[in-house]
């Protein structure tokens, strides 16, 4: 590395989620900082990079996904909102009271004890961040089906009811706000400067697992809620697992992946 020409070092997200994650995270950004590499990493799922950009993480006294579960399961927790997370098991949240949000009716919807449907990605304006940190906008193509309505104007309802209004009325006050969060998303198709990140305490997180590291995704045709309900996906996700099989001297059965 040290004698490579712009080298980079990109840790995917699922090396990170193990327990030795920490342990992991701080090995790979002391080879980056020794070696004069780019540091990366690569996340599993779309969005990531812009919510992390908001600060849409874990604030005082609160829980991570682990300790939500937990908590749901124990009675401490008795409401959960799931914003589009159709990746965690329903049963995990024990007798909590569910809200979905979301555009598909997926995973996350089936545990729900109350759906309220958003737009889907061609239904709405919006901003996204691609895994590059660059600030990408999109323009409506249809509207929303049925009752769906745009994910702001959604959580905008929900916080008059709970008499905790949000500043927003209209999409241009949430950019607004949006901006002064995080001013890097109004340089839309620019790349913002991002230094390497200081090496995380591994202490007490114990040193680097035995275990070799495995793909965070099983299947890459069924990868969020949009490709599970493709026919299209599907099918592609058949034919790899017949094809898998065939590798492995099995007979495919046609229902694989």
């Amino acid at each position: 590395l040290q004698n490579a020409t712009k080298p980079m070092i990109i840790v995917g997200q699922g090396a990170l989620t193990r327990d030795d994650g920490a342990a992991v995270l701080a090995a790979a950004i002391e080879l980056a900082a020794k070696t004069g590499a780019t540091f990366n990493v690569l996340h599993t799922a779309a969005a990531r990079v812009a919510g992390l950009d908001l600060g849409l993480l874990p604030g005082e006294g609160g829980h991570d996904v682990a300790a939500m579960q937990e908590a749901a399961q124990s009675g401490a927790v008795e409401n959960v909102i799931l914003y589009g997370a159709d990746e965690i098991a329903g049963a995990t949240f024990g007798d909590a009271f569910v809200v979905y949000i979301g555009s598909h009716g997926d995973r996350g919807a089936h545990r729900a004890d109350v759906i309220l449907p958003a737009a889907a990605y061609t239904e709405k304006q919006a901003t996204y961040v691609n895994t590059e940190g660059r600030a990408q906008m999109t323009e409506q193509a249809a509207f929303p089906p049925g009752e769906a309505r745009e994910d702001w104007k959604i959580f905008r309802a929900l916080s008059a009811r709970l008499d905790a209004t949000l500043p927003y009325d209209n999409l241009s006050a949430l950019r607004a706000a949006m901006y002064e969060a995080a001013p890097q998303l109004a340089a839309l198709d620019q790349i913002s400067e991002a230094g390497t990140p200081e090496a995380p305490e591994a202490a007490g997180h114990g040193g680097l697992g035995a275990d070799a590291f495995a793909y965070a995704v099983s299947d890459f045709y069924f990868t969020n809620p949009i490709a599970r309900a493709s026919a299209i996906m599907a099918d592609c996700a058949k034919a790899k697992g017949m094809h898998d099989d065939a590798a492995k001297g099995k007979e495919g059965t046609g229902t694989n992946g």
